[in-house]
């Protein structure tokens, strides 16, 4: 069913989004261009391992944000505990 969609918003075959998705064909820059814009992304989007997606780095970033704040806060109270105790 997205197949067809895309195919037809991006203006080519569904053959060609299957195969395309099966790797069984070559996917030219002019393709490439019609299928991101369908998709309304940029084109090195699609060029980009599965790994890394927008999520995936935005939660990266929140659990270094939250490990840091936490040293942080541990390093405050230590750094209290001890003035309290000289």
């Amino acid at each position: 069913m997205w197949q067809e969609k895309l195919a037809e918003n991006a203006e080519i075959s569904t053959m060609m989004i299957k195969d395309i998705e099966a790797c069984r064909t070559w996917v030219s820059d002019k393709t490439l261009e019609y299928i991101a814009t369908a998709l309304k992304t940029d084109i090195y989007r699609l060029l980009m391992p599965d790994t890394v997606y927008e999520e995936e780095i935005n939660k990266t970033i929140q659990n270094d944000l939250e490990n840091i704040t936490l040293k942080i806060r541990q390093d405050i109270d230590l750094t209290l505990k001890n003035a309290l105790n000289i």
